[in-house]
């Protein structure tokens, strides 16, 4: 999953491979600001075909979130 998470951020956001771990922060250590993270939570419902709760987006402040977040999707 964290791959496939990864290809998105760097593909669809642009953002620099090199910095993507799953530690690494949305905010602070990608510079993906509130309009990249709401494209990123669209780009995750389409390719993996779920609905993320809005109450859901504050829990996503690292990469390891996010795929934590899907993996528990059972995807």
């Amino acid at each position: 999953m964290f791959e496939r998470v990864k290809k998105l951020l760097v593909e669809e956001l642009n953002v620099d491979e090199s910095k993507i771990t799953e530690e690494a922060e949305l905010a602070t250590d990608l510079n993906i600001n509130s309009l990249e993270l709401a494209d990123l939570i669209l780009l995750c419902e389409e390719k993996f075909g779920l609905v993320i709760d809005d109450e859901d987006l504050h829990t996503f402040i690292t990469v390891g979130d996010v795929v934590k977040y899907l993996e528990k999707q059972n995807l």
